[in-house]
């Protein structure tokens, strides 16, 4: 892929060339992880999560088998405790 530049906006916003979104597969909404490799930032999609990291995410203390589909409420409810206990210490 060719080199590529793009202008970050006053809000720090900046637009993704449409070669690295088709690429990529990103769409609107599409998560990009960034992480520093020496002198140089890398820029890749999210890994998507499997259905049984979130349940463990949501749920820690639940067994990781065996156990009976949790309710709406219920999911709402750990995703919501889940929030709280990661945005708890900003």
């Amino acid at each position: 892929m060719e080199k590529m530049q793009t202008k970050l906006t006053s809000q720090g916003q900046v637009s993704v060339p449409a070669a690295v979104r088709k690429f990529l597969h990103l769409i609107p909404g599409s998560a990009l992880v960034w992480t520093q490799d020496r002198d140089r930032i890398v820029v890749e999609r999210a890994k998507r999560h499997s259905t049984d990291e979130v349940h463990q995410a949501l749920f820690p203390d639940a067994p990781s088998s065996g156990e009976p589909a949790k309710t709406l409420t219920e999911l709402k409810q750990g995703i919501r405790q889940h929030m709280q206990r990661r945005h708890a210490g900003r």
